[in-house]
């Protein structure tokens, strides 16, 4: 029985050369272990060695043949096979294990310099447990194993993107051979990999699933490049009028919002980035390591910086600040001058915290994901969230962001507060509402006055906001609901009723844009201000004259950085007196350009049938022939700003409207003329 033993186990550390020994193998190697050794040694078999050339796993081959050298393929009788259980793939002749060594194994390999890592069925990973709490063999036994670490990855596209993070770390085999007494940290939870994204010139580390939110806490859209560059763009503007900011990034996830606000502005910002997981903390600091940025751990002060252990870096180019805590708790604690809101879905649950710690003449920015409560799509949702009755519109974008505006001038009246509108902007994907808090009951007075109904007629779609006093049926201009059998209004709102736009802090934006080389963002922001005025962009670009009187009184906030004024706002943070800030609004009214006009009208949706209508180019340009106010707008591509009324944009769009019939009728009339003659 001895004798069978010791051939057993021969014959298993032949077929079989890995690091992980089992219960058998240890005991055997325990007794032909050399007199050298101490008894220390001796008891500590559950430390990892160093991984090696020779103690690589048996699934890392160079080429084919050394991986059938496993097996004596010349041989007679069964074999198994070296990377498969038992149980999995029975024994077999040498040609049918040859090819199951080539059609399985060697077929899904993944080379990293020179190395070819096969695919491993062994049981060298911990499966996770069923329902029941057993054990269930199934598809995650499949996996491969790193040369470098010797981490256990189940699919290949991760393992691929798993070594492409040890390449950008410069970490190599030798950096982990030579640490045997430290356990190895897997670099991502469960066995999973980081790749690595740049944008705006801010590496930043992505788990597999980050664009699931469901499945990722560090979740990450490619698609919101565009809401991170505007309010990017509108914390630059602030950071020209008070230096240094404190800001709050309050949602980080991977902290790539933050990250980049340091990066670029530098010693003008004190950037503190939040986030209730501790997988997210985790990676943020990771990812201010990879773009050479220092984390400050302290609740306040600057910490000093860990010398023991880290290797001769370059020196840090920013510091921010990393905390784990919840949005709401760290937005009553401390007060901020700049912060910005993005948490997945609505954001209403946290405009009160915001507004109220947040400093005089500060910057709210609110980023709302939740499109299916905003744009009618789910009015119930809208109803308990908002507090608003909405219906699908041909204007349904900018009724959502007036809704959000509503929304955040509620809560900061609540805090006697009052807002001004900087930037509201509705995408397909996000509704981005940028405001400037005023402090004082009065302001906070004048906001609420600008919440009111919408009535809108659902047969023409005319709609204007409803005063106090008014019947419903008599504020339309429209005859709908004196023609039409049934009711044909409905109220919708309360929603804000007054500007969506800055112009001075939209042009201030634009050359934040072009400073920091943001080419994506631009035409948007061009857009924006032609918006804003309610102009062309054709008048807007090549009117010298106009454009000089245009910056002169439409930079609202640039007046706070006048000589004069300057000294009124506080580089401390202190809020202001009573008196200072309503002069200072007083002066913001007082040079506030004429205001846009509300809501916009589609071109395709009021054409006429049978008729051809203009270009939209030439159609604003009729419009403002005939003495109206016109621009385009960002919310819809077809859509048309405007003071006229809708009789009035119908009336022009029948003038200038040609029929289809006419170029058909005048290809027939010689053709009737020339029957006639016969």
């Amino acid at each position: 029985m001895a004798e069978l033993k010791e051939t057993d186990a021969a014959q298993l550390h032949q077929e079989d050369v890995d690091i992980k020994r089992g219960d058998g193998g240890d005991a055997s190697s325990a007794s032909e272990r050399p007199a050298e050794q101490t008894s220390e040694a001796a008891a500590d078999d559950d430390i990892k060695p160093p991984i090696t050339t020779s103690e690589r796993h048996i699934s890392i081959q160079m080429n084919l043949e050394g991986l059938e050298a496993l097996v004596d393929l010349n041989g007679a009788g069964r074999k198994s096979c070296p990377l498969c259980p038992e149980e999995k793939f029975k024994a077999c002749y040498s040609h049918k294990l040859r090819r199951h060594l080539q059609n399985l194994h060697w077929k899904v390999y993944v080379e990293f310099e020179g190395q070819r890592m096969c695919i491993c069925h062994l049981p060298c990973r911990n499966l996770k447990p069923s329902l029941s709490g057993d054990q269930v063999s199934g598809r995650h036994v499949a996996h491969y194993h790193c040369v470098v670490c010797s981490v256990t990855i189940a699919r290949k596209t991760d393992m691929i993107s798993h070594l492409k993070r040890h390449v950008n770390k410069g970490e190599t085999e030798a950096s982990y051979s030579g640490s045997a007494d430290v356990p190895f940290e897997e670099p991502a939870p469960l066995g999973q990999a980081y790749e690595i994204m740049k944008e705006l010139g801010t590496n930043v580390q992505l788990l597999p699933n980050y664009s699931t939110p469901q499945k990722s806490d560090t979740y990450f859209n490619r698609k919101m490049k565009t809401n991170r560059q505007l309010v990017f763009c509108s914390l630059a503007v602030l950071a020209e009028e008070r230096n240094p900011l404190e800001c709050l990034d309050a949602f980080g996830a991977t902290g790539i919002m933050g990250l980049q606000w340091a990066r670029h502005l530098r010693n003008a910002v004190k950037v503190t980035i939040t986030d209730i997981s501790d997988t997210c903390i985790k990676m943020i600091k990771e990812n201010c390591e990879l773009n050479h940025i220092r984390v400050d751990g302290g609740p306040r002060g600057p910490r000093g910086p860990d010398g023991a252990g880290n290797d001769v870096k370059a020196a840090p180019i920013a510091t921010v600040e990393v905390a784990k805590m919840d949005a709401n708790v760290i937005m009553h604690l401390r007060p901020f001058d700049y912060i910005h809101l993005d948490p997945f879905g609505t954001a209403v649950n946290y405009l009160d915290a915001a507004f109220r710690n947040v400093r005089n003449l500060g910057i709210i920015s609110v980023t709302s994901t939740d499109t299916g409560s905003l744009y009618a799509k789910s009015p119930n949702v809208t109803l308990r969230h908002y507090g608003c009755q909405i219906v699908r519109t041909e204007y349904y974008k900018e009724l959502a962001a007036r809704m959000v505006v509503a929304s955040v001038a509620r809560a900061a009246a609540r805090c006697n507060k009052g807002i001004e509108v900087l930037l509201a902007v509705a995408l397909e994907h996000f509704v981005l509402v940028v405001v400037r808090v005023l402090r004082g009951p009065t302001q906070a007075d004048e906001s609420a006055k600008k919440l009111r109904k919408l009535v809108h007629c659902q047969w023409c779609e005319e709609r204007v906001f409803l005063k106090l006093g008014n019947m419903v049926d008599d504020t339309l201009p429209c005859n709908c609901h004196g023609s039409l059998p049934g009711k044909t209004t409905v109220q919708l709102g309360p929603l804000w009723c007054g500007p969506l736009f800055n112009t001075g802090f939209l042009r201030r934006m634009l050359s934040a844009a072009v400073q920091h080389n943001m080419d994506d963002i631009q035409p948007l922001v061009k857009t924006l201000i032609c918006e804003s005025e309610c102009t062309t962009l054709k008048s807007l670009v090549h009117g010298p004259s106009a454009l000089t009187n245009q910056v002169e009184c439409g930079v609202v906030i640039k007046t706070l950085q006048s000589g004069d004024e300057t000294g009124a706002v506080d580089p401390s943070g202190k809020r202001k007196t009573g008196d200072e800030s309503g002069n200072v609004v007083k002066k913001l009214k007082s040079d506030a350009p004429l205001e846009h006009p509300p809501f916009y009208y589609s071109i395709h949706r009021h054409s006429i049938r049978g008729m051809n209508m203009p270009k939209l180019n030439k159609f604003l340009q009729y419009l403002t022939e005939a003495g109206f106010r016109v621009s385009r707008t960002h919310f819809d591509p077809t859509g048309v700003r405007t003071d006229a009324t809708l009789s009035q944009f119908k009336s022009i769009l029948t003038k200038y409207s040609v029929p289809t019939y006419t170029q058909a009728g005048a290809t027939q009339t010689p053709s009737v003329s020339m029957e006639q003659t016969a």
